[in-house]
């Protein structure tokens, strides 16, 4: 973990992507947001993006697969704004927010340390349905979030969609989607990954990919 941790944004949409060079059409991609400073003083949902971070998702902006965007989702997280923000920037377009795209609810215990929160991460993906320590059931996540998605891709109509949000709510997501059972080996290794889904059923592709190489 060291000083920077993220939650993790991420974006359905259709678009070309390179595949050796060689241009395909796929029909969605989640990205999760990439890594941010930790400030234990300030709640996680102010934590704001690394520098080095920010460089991965301008990478990820730049590429073609990106390029067929028209319109942009993000949490009301700061993390989430300014990676959409990146996102913005690149393809001049404006930005939606929708507050149940966020990352689980974990105000009850607030900033915890690497490894204890790697314990309390463990146990909400094996007890989907108990609050641990106060935190936002995984369940109840996974609804959350899966509404939201659902309400936005149903309503898109102008190019691809992109959804910045988060890891956890991201992997939730997912295993809906798959038919699977929440686990966490479903998640992503590290901070700064997409996954790809069709539209506008959701129909996952392929599971976390990294936005970019890791510093």
């Amino acid at each position: 973990m060291g000083l920077v941790r993220c939650a993790g944004p991420f974006s359905l949409c259709r678009f070309t992507i390179l595949n050796r060079g060689k241009p395909f059409d796929v029909d969605g991609l989640l990205i999760n947001h990439p890594e941010v400073v930790i400030a234990p003083g300030t709640p996680i949902e102010r934590w704001c993006l690394s520098a080095t971070d920010i460089d991965r998702m301008r990478a990820i902006a730049a590429l073609p697969m990106i390029a067929g965007v028209g319109a942009i989702w993000a949490s009301t997280e700061t993390k989430a704004i300014e990676a959409a923000g990146i996102l913005s920037a690149a393809h001049g377009l404006g930005i939606q927010v929708a507050e149940d795209l966020g990352e689980n609810d974990r105000t009850s215990t607030g900033f915890l340390p690497p490894s204890e929160f790697e314990r309390a991460a463990d146990a909400f993906f094996a007890q989907p349905e108990t609050s641990v320590r106060g935190w936002e059931r995984a369940v109840d996540a996974q609804a959350r979030v899966h509404r939201a998605v659902s309400r936005i891709a149903s309503s898109h109509v102008n190019g691809d969609l992109a959804i910045v949000a988060h890891g956890a709510v991201g992997t939730l997501l997912f295993c809906m989607l798959a038919g699977s059972l929440i686990n966490r080996s479903f998640d992503q290794p590290f901070q700064g990954h997409f996954w790809r889904a069709s539209l506008p059923d959701l129909r996952p592709i392929e599971g976390w990919k990294p936005i970019a190489p890791r510093a």
